[in-house]
């Protein structure tokens, strides 16, 4: 592999490392993917999971696939928002380089990375010296078949009102330097049972009621009503969200991009692929 390329760690393990098993995957998603068709014709972002792919695949590639089918014209740039932060969190970033998919090398859009890393404090990686974390890598290779010509600039950032003016200045700059785009926040919603720390409802098909009816009900509501400072609050009180800034930073980014309805097209728990007293949420919304 170059040097220049950011190896795929998760390749293999939470999703396919081969191309072909990928597309078969993929279009299983579309064809089976009882996804509630969007009213808004042209989203410009998206929240989606980042499990495995059995577990969310279906649900991340969906919401992508909807930013896909928005209007005939490509997008050159995916802006892509992850990571597993807490409020005192550094930002990162790799600026330069490529990302390695099945599909081939998703480019870093060096350009607006490297004027978004002078205007905010970032800790920089780089192709060989990185944070191995899961809420970018699983969406890349949805990324990279959808949208096979654009470059990425994807990030982490934390639960803070800070992150959201990296969402606003994000758009700014790719407007200043003529480039189009769509945003993405990667988070998963409530994790519940021991293995999460969090068993306020017991066990059972009651715990899972009250974490789909109720608690990721809440952070949903507040995501479909793009209220981002609502995002961030509601996730860090009731722990129904693990990457909030994620969220809520696409989500102001989104607004800065001209949205103003986001809608669910599906909602899922891991539970419903393996039942057990530890699970987790997990919601796709494009707006």
């Amino acid at each position: 592999m170059q040097p220049s390329v950011r190896r795929a760690v998760f390749a293999g393990s939470w999703y396919p490392a081969r191309a072909s098993e990928c597309e078969r995957e993929i279009k299983a998603f579309i064809d089976q993917g009882h996804i509630a068709p969007p009213r808004n014709s042209n989203p410009v972002g998206g929240i989606v999971p980042h499990a495995g792919w059995y577990f969310s695949g279906r649900i991340a590639c969906n919401v992508i696939h909807c930013l896909k089918q928005a209007g005939p014209q490509g997008s050159d740039v995916i802006v892509l928002f992850g990571m597993h932060l807490h409020r005192g969190s550094a930002n990162i970033m790799m600026p330069t380089g490529g990302w390695d998919t099945p599909f081939g090398v998703i480019p870093v859009a060096e350009e607006l990375a490297a004027a978004i890393a002078r205007r905010f404090p970032f800790r920089l990686e780089t192709p060989a010296r990185f944070t191995e974390d899961n809420t970018i890598e699983l969406q890349l290779p949805f990324i990279k078949y959808f949208f096979p010509d654009a470059a990425i600039v994807a990030m982490g950032v934390p639960p803070t009102r800070d992150s959201l003016a990296i969402g606003t200045a994000v758009v700014d700059t790719a407007r200043q330097l003529g480039l189009s785009l769509k945003v993405i926040g990667s988070t998963d919603l409530t994790h519940y049972g021991d293995n999460y720390g969090l068993v306020s409802h017991g066990t059972g098909p009651a715990a899972v009621a009250w974490v789909r009816q109720e608690n990721d009900r809440r952070v949903i509501e507040a995501m479909l009503g793009l209220d981002p400072e609502r995002v961030i609050d509601e996730a860090l009180k009731n722990q129904n969200a693990c990457c909030p800034g994620a969220a809520a930073t696409a989500i102001q980014a989104g607004k800065h991009l001209g949205a103003t309805v986001a809608e669910s097209i599906t909602y899922a728990t891991s539970y419903d692929r393996s039942p057990g007293d530890s699970f987790v949420g997990y919601v796709g919304i494009v707006f």
